[in-house]
């Protein structure tokens, strides 16, 4: 969320991000009903006042009569309040200088390329193809017990899975790895570990509105007897997890790492890769949270795309960093990047990975402050961001396929799943 002093000062700004972010939200209607409410404000505020001084002179009529008019004017000022409240919320995140405009995906910048494309002597096959082939993936019965858009996952792609799961808690536990990650991006920030989280699957929809994420909501699965959603992420249910409170300056920059479940209803997508494990409804994702100071958190943002590269790296995935334009981002995003990775059986980058900056757009609206050293209190910066997805299994698979139609574990998977191929 916005704050509306600076919507106030720099209304013609305002509209020109909401264009470029492809948002549709009366921004003069705001500040119309904005003043409304300043307007009431006062005038209840001086009613009441008066109220108070005839109560002291103990006029019973004059006072009954304020009492009508505060009461009409609290009423007015409560509706006010929530189509304020509806409109700024709708007003997307200030986006960061770098950010390149445009409407779209085909808008964005690629940063940088890194690693080589791997080479086959045969024609290498898609991620689906060598899951079927190996008995990994079974959609058919997926499809009998769920319906579309499902899959089992079995043998040794679980192993592989929960493979990659313990790789990357290792790294972002370990101190030693953190500073390794940091001197080789060549930042300045803190080398602390991020805190491993087990997080609810499920949160309410009061609370998915605070952290900007409801929306689009026809990709949310809504459990309609508890008006609760189903996490599209771990970050949905990470991020909220300092609502309405005060963190302590010296305990940042606090991350998180969580692994989930991850559920989305892939409205719009009919006919997009059905199939294999790109497009579930289910899928797993291991996710990055952090909050942390103004000044630092573009430092954390750097340092998880920076974490993003070395997983890929180590992993030994060739890969583009992506700058995403504004109408490319989310609403609450000031800055966002994507890891495209290779995929050579379907000869093209995809995206694997995404970073987010939020700023302070989703801490005003959960009311997450920071008490500065010196007492004064600001709110902190958040940031999320893809460790690994599903479609990292699928880069793996992919890149790694043998011509017999085995697939090779990498190297730093090995030690967990206990074999050297997937045949």
């Amino acid at each position: 969320m916005i704050d509306i002093q600076f919507i106030r000062e720099n209304p013609d700004r305002i509209k020109e991000i909401t264009k470029q972010k492809n948002v549709d939200v009366d921004i003069d209607a705001l500040l119309t009903i904005d003043e409304t409410r300043r307007s009431l404000n006062q005038q209840l505020g001086d009613t009441n006042q008066a109220r108070n001084l005839v109560a002291k002179e103990k006029n019973i009529e004059e006072g009954k009569r304020l009492k009508e008019t505060a009461t009409a004017l609290q009423e007015k000022l409560n509706e006010a309040d929530v189509l304020f409240e509806t409109l700024l919320q709708q007003i997307p995140n200030i986006p960061s200088d770098d950010t390149p405009v445009g409407l779209s995906e085909n808008e964005n910048v690629i940063l940088k390329t890194v690693g080589e494309l791997p080479q086959f002597t045969f024609q290498p096959k898609e991620h689906w193809e060598l899951g079927d082939a190996l008995g990994l993936i079974d959609a058919e019965s997926a499809v009998e017990v769920s319906g579309s858009r499902f899959a089992y996952m079995k043998g040794d792609l679980v192993l592989m899975q929960f493979a990659l799961i313990q790789f990357i808690l290792q790294t972002l536990t370990s101190e030693e790895t953190l500073k390794k990650i940091i001197a080789d991006a060549g930042l300045q920030t803190s080398s602390k570990p991020f805190i491993p989280v087990m997080p609810p699957l499920m949160m309410r929809s009061d609370v998915m509105q605070r952290m900007a994420r409801l929306e689009p909501r026809e990709e949310r699965y809504h459990i309609e007897s508890d008006d609760a959603y189903l996490i599209g992420s771990a970050e949905h249910t990470l991020g909220p997890m300092h609502m309405d409170k005060i963190l302590e300056e010296e305990d940042l920059p606090i991350r998180y790492v969580a692994h989930t479940s991850a559920f989305r209803r892939e409205a719009g997508t009919y006919g997009k890769d059905m199939k294999g494990i790109i497009r579930l409804h289910q899928f797993e994702k291991t996710e990055m949270v952090s909050f942390a100071t103004p000044e630092d958190g573009i430092n954390e943002h750097l340092l998880l795309v920076a974490i993003q590269e070395y997983i890929n790296q180590k992993l030994g995935l060739p890969y583009q960093v992506v700058l995403k334009c504004t109408g490319d981002q989310g609403t609450p995003d000031a800055r966002a990047i994507d890891i495209d990775t290779w995929m050579p059986g379907q000869g093209k980058y995809r995206e694997t990975h995404t970073a987010d900056l939020m700023t302070d757009y989703q801490s005003r609206r959960l009311k997450t402050r920071v008490k500065r050293v010196d007492g004064s209190k600001v709110f902190a910066h958040m940031n999320d961001a893809t460790a690994a997805a599903g479609r990292t299994l699928v880069a793996i698979m992919e890149n790694y396929q043998q011509e017999d139609g085995s697939i090779r574990i990498p190297d730093r998977l090995r030690t967990f799943v206990g074999k050297d191929f997937i045949r």
